[in-house]
């Protein structure tokens, strides 16, 4: 049987066969020795870490078979902290590693970036198709329209739910992907524009349907041969985009990109995560993936994450997206990263004094 998603299945994708395999979401480890020192962008983004570690209420957080709470999450950042502060006083950690896709620890690290996108204030023949913000009313049956009925139906239009106009649906498409980016208006004037809410459909990967369909090899898939494959096919963009019914809308925010835990995003640093099985506000350790500059895996290397964003594709123990930062570069290395590494959650070796929790 196979143990990891088929579209994941190819040639060099840094996955540890020999691992043994477990039954439990983590697995307790001594933390390898010496972490990895991280450059000075981290010690920002911690310390927007400990900021909403601080803002959010204390609680505990069952995580299958081990628990852990907002409080030991704080002590984790400040343990952090000091290490960075003086790096001779090793932090008092322990290491969960996570069981992966295949319950052998092969987590699946793929990235995601800020583009910047030309957009127009008012739609004209080349500029309209509409970014959305998240529309009041629902249906009849409490939902709201599909990417078919809203991109190729105009479910809302006359709504005055439009942001601003794009020039390709597939921008639009891999806009909400990401979650978030940079829009630029004819004026000049940059705005980002941030997760606003999905329309409740169930997310669909183009890549898994481009394989099954045998459109795309399994060994090449990435978001530019996806984007590739729909500049060739543009009589079935509406066939192939409309596979994936959720639908993401956006909010008009500050300069710097929001994750999920409302704090700025660090290039690099940051990551996605399904906060069912990685809370928000964790810092992990990860062996990330090396590629060259064709995209081919290298080797791993270790390094800090901190958990500050979700997805609507990232899910379950088998997947996280590293953010690699704004524009052009950024877009290129999140496109190729698609291979496996490993993750550990960091939890404190003295936990924070458990309180009674009312069952």
């Amino acid at each position: 049987m196979n143990e990891i998603d088929s579209s994941n299945d190819f040639e060099n994708n840094g996955r540890d066969t020999a691992a043994l395999k477990r039954e439990t979401l983590y697995l307790q480890e001594s933390l390898p020795p010496g972490l990895p020192m991280p450059d000075e962008s981290f010690q920002s983004g911690l310390q927007q870490q400990i900021t909403y570690l601080n803002r959010i209420q204390d609680k505990t957080l069952f995580l299958e078979n081990t628990h852990t709470s907002v409080a030991d999450l704080r002590i984790v950042a400040e343990e952090i902290n000091n290490w960075l502060q003086n790096p001779v006083q090793q932090p008092q950690l322990i290491a969960h590693q996570l069981a992966g896709q295949d319950q052998r620890g092969n987590v699946q690290i793929t990235g995601y970036y800020v583009p910047i996108i030309p957009v127009r204030h008012l739609p004209d023949e080349v500029y309209r198709y509409p970014l959305y913000r998240k529309p009041v009313q629902r249906n009849t049956e409490g939902k709201y329209p599909s990417r078919e009925e809203i991109d190729f139906e105009n479910a809302l239009a006359g709504q005055g739910l439009e942001i601003a106009y794009t020039a390709s649906l597939v921008d639009n498409f891999f806009l909400h992907v990401q979650g978030s980016g940079v829009v630029e208006y004819e004026d000049g004037e940059q705005k980002l524009l941030s997760w606003g809410g999905v329309n409740g459909h169930a997310y669909r990967s183009l890549g898994k349907e481009l394989i099954e369909r045998g459109e795309i090899d399994r060994a090449h898939i990435s978001a530019q041969s996806i984007r590739q494959w729909l500049s060739d096919n543009p009589d079935r963009n509406r066939e192939i985009l409309s596979t994936n019914p959720s639908y993401l809308f956006f909010s008009e925010g500050p300069k710097a990109p929001i994750g999920a835990a409302n704090v700025p995003l660090t290039p690099l640093y940051s990551a996605a995560v399904d906060p069912k099985v990685i809370p928000l506000g964790s810092i992990l350790l990860a062996q990330v993936p090396k590629l060259d500059a064709y995209g081919n895996l290298v080797g791993h290397e270790f390094r800090l994450l901190l958990a500050q964003d979700k997805g609507g594709a990232i899910k379950g123990p088998g997947h996280i997206d590293w953010y690699q930062g704004i524009g052009e570069e950024a877009h290129f290395h999140a496109g190729q990263l698609k291979h496996f590494g490993k993750v550990w959650l960091l939890l404190p070796k003295n936990p924070a004094p458990e309180t009674l929790i009312a069952q």
